[in-house]
């Protein structure tokens, strides 16, 4: 499927190691993502690193990309300028035009560094359709994969496969089907000692690191209860470009179908969730109930998914955790993670502590380019990076808290573990000529979930 239209800077997007209520907590920082890994695998991973790094006697690293949107443009400069031997050498996504708008843009922002020869991309190397992510990871030694949320673990299990490294993007998964495709790719990338580096790119800001650990170790006295908050306006409104068939339509606004991007939950406030559980000692709530609906944004191009939804989180020992997000625009907005404890509060997106203890951090971070920073000097030193915990943790948390909005119930942590429901079609059942799961009906709208009434297979 070759289209050379759209323009969308926003898209691109069996054992089970399970992560339960009650894991150890594993406290993260850049000294621990560098030194960190198994013993028993050590020396394959030494190995293969090494092989990687010096492929054809060259210390080039070759960079993929799978997801052609903003996020993974973002994500491959970041790659970039994070290791003066990476080299980007393909790119897949749905839409041509998109790939070459990347490219473009990658090169200007890396020639400002004078490194824009780090770009080799050639037109041939350019692969469009939904089989196009084979394509490169044949031809990379390092993959980043953000393109519709639906395919991340899929593509992930791909790469690892083939012994390659890989940056995932959030959401790591959509549904359970995607969770346990996740966690094939964890226990693989573990066995072949291969970097699988998150982004959830809190973990890699200095500023939370710190807030976090003082508030583990009593800063605010014992943690009663988190509130996080997601609310702003939806991505990119887009209309409908003339010649687009109706699957081109849906990959083009694919934050709009529950399909492809899973919806809000697992969209945007999975990083909420995720640093919740991570204060919390990264444990798994047992269940939750949550709200969810569409009272603003209900015309066709808004496709199937809801504009606003509350989650209740019940941790173990009664904490509870109640997350919020919304896309309406012209409402009040926020994007806040607010601890409160029994001697005081937390904000944590500002680094501050209020109450008995006021401390404030003062310094700065960006971690989108740490996790990449990290990411590089993990391959170049031989010491596997592993993000696989969380990326399985606080995706399934979000999964559970999507399902729960849609069906109106009470979701379990057990029942999200034994499910293998899917949001048809399974992503490795995708073809380019394939007809969509979802179609309009007759006044030009998408069915929705209807909260109470919609029930999914095996939950």
């Amino acid at each position: 499927m070759k289209v050379n239209r759209p323009r969308d800077g926003f898209g691109s997007s069996h054992a089970r190691p399970r992560s339960t209520p009650g894991a150890a907590p594993f406290t993260l920082n850049r000294r621990r993502f560098l030194t960190s890994s198994a013993a028993a695998t050590a020396g394959l991973a030494m190995l293969d690193l090494a092989r990687v790094a010096h492929a054809a006697g060259s210390d080039r690293l070759r960079v993929g990309l799978i997801g052609c949107g903003g996020r993974n443009t973002g994500a491959a400069v970041q790659a970039l300028r994070a290791d003066p031997g990476a080299v980007l050498v393909a790119m897949a996504d749905i839409f041509l035009e998109r790939i070459q708008n990347a490219r473009r843009v990658i090169q200007a922002e890396l020639a400002r560094d004078g490194r824009d020869n780090q770009v080799q991309v050639p037109d041939e190397h350019a692969f469009t359709g939904f089989d196009a992510y084979r394509r490169v990871i044949e031809r990379s030694d390092v993959v980043l994969i953000a393109n519709a949320a639906k395919f991340h673990p899929w593509h992930m299990l791909a790469a690892v496969e083939a012994g390659k490294h890989v940056f995932v993007e959030k959401p790591h998964a959509i549904d359970p089907h995607g969770l346990r495709l996740l966690e094939r790719a964890v226990a693989t990338g573990r066995q072949k000692g291969l970097c699988m580096v998150s982004g959830l790119q809190s973990r890699y800001h200095t500023g939370y690191q710190e807030t976090i650990r003082r508030i583990q170790e009593g800063a605010i006295g014992r943690v009663i209860a988190i509130e996080e908050n997601f609310l702003r306006g939806p991505y990119g409104i887009l209309e409908r470009p003339p010649g687009l068939t109706e699957l081109q339509w849906q990959c083009y606004v694919q934050y709009r179908f529950r399909w492809l991007s899973g919806d809000d939950v697992v969209q945007s406030l999975v990083h909420n969730l995720d640093r919740a559980s991570w204060v919390l000692g990264n444990t798994a709530p047992l269940r939750c109930h949550g709200l969810g609906g569409r009272s603003t944004l209900t015309e066709a191009r808004y496709g199937d998914v809801f504009d606003h939804h509350s989650v209740v989180y019940e941790w173990p020992d009664g904490i509870k955790v109640y997350a919020f997000c919304r896309t309406t625009p012209g409402c009040y907005d926020e994007n806040s993670s607010l601890v409160h404890g029994s001697e005081g509060r937390a904000d944590l997106l500002h680094c501050r502590i209020t109450g008995a203890r006021p401390w404030r951090w003062q310094g700065a971070c960006d971690p989108y380019q740490e996790e990449h920073n990290a990411l590089f000097a993990a391959i170049r030193n031989g010491r596997p990076l592993d993000n696989g915990d969380y990326m399985i943790r606080s995706t399934q948390i979000a999964v559970m808290g999507q399902l729960s909005c849609y069906t109106g119930r009470e979701i379990s942590w057990e029942q999200i573990r034994n499910s293998d429901f899917a949001y048809p079609p399974k992503p490795e059942d995708c073809r380019d000529d394939m007809d969509p799961p979802t179609r309009p009906g007759p006044d030009g709208t998408y069915p929705v979930p209807r909260p109470g009434q919609t029930r999914f297979e095996g939950l």
